[in-house]
């Protein structure tokens, strides 16, 4: 029971993170095009797991009850794999399919980028 709870409330608290995070992004005038709000919800939780991820494994500071709330909890909820996949496929169905792709493009290469760049930050710490 533990587990699911650890679970649920970073799933919580990760959710109401990116709904916060996304609707700030999309008010800055010029980010409201290309998902602008989605994608830096989902580079920051690439970077964020990348980084933390590497603390947890250089340092063996995180319980198991805390990396579920973390990383399954947390994370998982905060980042937006399924709303940046609708997302693409709302621009790919109204035939703005270079959009579509280049959403793509940018989720990918640069949160690869991301998750890389946050492990060896904290690698280095």
């Amino acid at each position: 029971m533990l587990k699911i709870l650890c679970i649920g409330s970073g799933g919580f608290i990760g959710a109401s993170c990116r709904y916060f995070v996304s609707a700030f992004i999309q008010r800055i005038p010029g980010f409201s095009c290309l998902s602008c709000g989605t994608f830096v919800v989902n580079m920051l939780g690439c970077f964020l797991i990348g980084f933390l991820s590497g603390l947890a494994e250089s340092r063996q500071i995180f319980s198991p009850e805390f990396r579920l709330f973390l990383f399954i909890g947390f994370l998982g909820s905060f980042t937006t794999f399924s709303t940046f996949n609708y997302e693409v496929f709302l621009f790919v169905q109204g035939g703005q399919f270079f959009t579509g792709a280049l959403v793509i493009s940018l989720q990918v290469f640069v949160g690869l980028g991301l998750v890389w760049a946050g492990n060896l930050l904290a690698c280095l710490i």
